[in-house]
């Protein structure tokens, strides 16, 4: 068991690319973490790491060893959590990424639920906007909107939901504007912008049944939040782009869907996992978060 942890300990810290933040991640001391790998090189009888001060590299022997240990660490885990999930709820921590609109406006609600069903596992959510490193950053997954990017072969981007959009307003706003019956009306009302490289001007693709049409529209307010927005159309500045259903709340509030019979092009939601060999938790999550994107399609 000794050199079945050693290994998970080998494998953190070449994901890492380094002691120090492999010992942050793993929340050990740096000092024990470096004795248990130079334990483990004394062990297969190779150094593992070319250490410097500046940085950590795998040597020829530690890059074959990682290859092997890696795959050996994780079919351990899911062996451990398939073991566990048939005698108890899964549990321990879930760190996730996501981005800040879609876990404020849409997952925060399944977060909730999903925290009640299973009450053994903690959450590290981290909603910042910066690009993450997943294996690096420690991160159990991260969910992303739009096309995936290019990524590594060891990352899996899993689809997981698409997320429609439509515009959105308020009565008040609606009652004194001038009438919305056709996208080209856009160009008499005041719109709230998503971040457009021309500040006064964008562009809106708008589908209907019959057809597909594209308008010019502007806005004194342009932000770079989706939440934003939405509660600016609340407030009666404008019309803005809603992604999934109207919320009990919203509607209490006056919010409403205009040009009903008009949308936008869904956005894709996908999960980026380290391996098709997850621990349930992360699986389950996934799964929960995928079904609740439906619920609002």
């Amino acid at each position: 068991m000794e050199l079945l942890a050693n290994m998970e300990l080998f494998v953190a810290v070449a994901k890492a690319k380094g002691f120090r933040r492999a010992a942050e991640i793993l929340d050990m001391p740096n000092s024990t973490l470096s004795r248990r790998i130079a334990d483990l090189e004394r062990l297969v009888g190779v150094r593992l790491f070319h250490r410097t001060t500046r940085k950590v590299e795998l040597t020829e022997a530690g890059q074959a060893y990682f290859r092997r240990c890696e795959g050996i660490v994780a079919e351990a885990h899911v062996a451990h959590e398939a073991l566990l999930e048939g005698a108890e709820q899964p549990g321990g921590v879930l760190r996730v990424s996501m981005p800040v609109d879609l876990a404020l406006s849409y997952l925060a609600p399944a977060i909730k639920e999903f925290g009640e069903r299973y009450p053994l596992i903690d959450f590290e959510l981290d909603l910042t906007p910066r690009r993450i490193d997943l294996v690096a950053d420690g991160f159990d997954c991260a969910i992303r909107m739009g096309e995936p990017v290019a990524m590594p072969a060891s990352l899996i981007a899993k689809p997981i939901g698409l997320l429609p959009r439509h515009l959105c307003a308020s009565s008040t706003y609606l009652a004194g504007a001038p009438p919305l019956r056709h996208p080209r009306d856009l160009a008499q009302h005041q719109c709230l912008l998503i971040q457009t490289p021309l500040r006064q001007q964008a562009q809106w693709k708008l589908i209907s049944e019959t057809e597909t049409v594209t308008i010019a529209v502007k806005g004194r307010y342009a932000m770079n939040n989706v939440g934003l927005s939405r509660t600016m159309a609340i407030l009666g500045m404008g019309i803005a782009v809603s992604a999934g259903r109207e919320t009990p709340e919203d509607i209490a509030a006056g919010l409403q869907c205009a040009l009903p019979d008009w949308r936008f092009a869904s956005i894709p939601v996908y999960a980026i996992i380290e391996s098709r060999l997850i621990p349930s938790r992360v699986r389950l999550f996934i799964n929960h978060i995928s079904e609740s994107l439906a619920a609002h399609a």
